[in-house]
């Protein structure tokens, strides 16, 4: 098995939060194979640049992924979050939905 993984840590992050938005960060944690202080680390990262907000229900919290923000890369063809999720998660027109631009 390889030492290294396709997608960044801050990358798989963001996809779990995509599959389950009600996800707790102690199984983010168990999902993508960091430790809970660290998942708490990129889920604050990815909070402050903007990529996803997060809502308080009760003890919980509920992420909202900005899916028409764009990648942080500097390319010539700007992609959204949206479109890179709905690539990675293979979901159909309907559930891509959720990933589109307002």
């Amino acid at each position: 098995m390889a030492d290294w993984s396709f997608l960044t840590n801050h990358a798989r992050v963001l996809l779990c939060i995509a599959h389950d938005p009600d996800v707790r960060l102690r199984d983010i944690a168990a999902r993508t194979g960091v430790t809970e202080r660290t998942a708490y680390g990129i889920v604050t990262d990815l909070t402050e640049a903007g990529y996803i907000v997060k809502h308080k229900d009760g003890r919980r919290n509920r992420y909202q992924i900005q899916a028409h923000l764009p990648l942080p890369e500097t390319d010539s063809r700007k992609r959204t979050i949206g479109e890179i999720l709905a690539l990675l998660t293979g979901a159909d027109d309907e559930a891509t939905a959720q990933f589109r631009s307002p």
